[in-house]
């Protein structure tokens, strides 16, 4: 082949660098105090802005009861956390400087736990917002004094009797013909 029909490594600028998307859910130990949660998610940040990475997003982190207990080795001994901080940043970065901010978010003593995630482009313009989600499901309390009718029990009874009446007058019935 000749020079014309090889490609230049020289073209390629070896100074871009690519970035990637990723989220990194975490929890933080319950013990800690509601106003120092706030340092526990600027400490994640100021981790990935030391990596030259960018945060883009975030959801803060609030307490809520987890689905199953987490155990975590603390101060000597095996601890069980059932509720904890949970919330999430979004960040870009690249990749091999990833492991670096996640070996230091690991080694945080207020993190229970984290999962870090490469976002898609769909992902990545779509946030699901949790604590939003978990609002939205939560039991709503409904006034019975609004309501428009009133049911008593005698009401509610008298119509339970009448259709244990009804059903024995049809098993009477279905007896009869079958010849029982």
């Amino acid at each position: 082949m000749t020079e014309s029909q090889m490609p230049v490594a020289d073209a390629i600028d070896s100074t871009e660098t690519e970035f990637v998307s990723y989220e990194l859910a975490y929890h933080v130990l319950p013990t800690v105090a509601e106003g120092e949660v706030v340092d526990v998610t600027a400490a994640i940040k100021q981790l990935i802005a030391g990596q030259q990475g960018e945060v883009f997003d975030e959801e803060a982190a609030e307490r809520f009861e987890l689905a199953y207990e987490i155990e975590k080795y603390l101060e000597g001994r095996h601890r069980r956390f059932s509720s904890a901080y949970f919330g999430w940043v979004r960040f870009r970065l690249e990749p091999a400087a990833l492991a670096a901010v996640m070996e230091e978010v690991d080694a945080h003593k207020s993190i229970l736990r984290t999962l870090v995630v490469r976002l898609t482009k769909v992902e990545e313009a779509n946030p699901f917002r949790f604590h939003e989600a978990l609002v939205d499901t939560k039991v709503r309390t409904i006034n019975t004094d609004e309501l428009d009718e009133e049911v008593s029990e005698e009401e509610v009874e008298g119509e339970v009797k009448e259709d244990l009446v009804d059903n024995a007058e049809v098993a009477s019935v279905d007896d009869a013909e079958k010849g029982v």
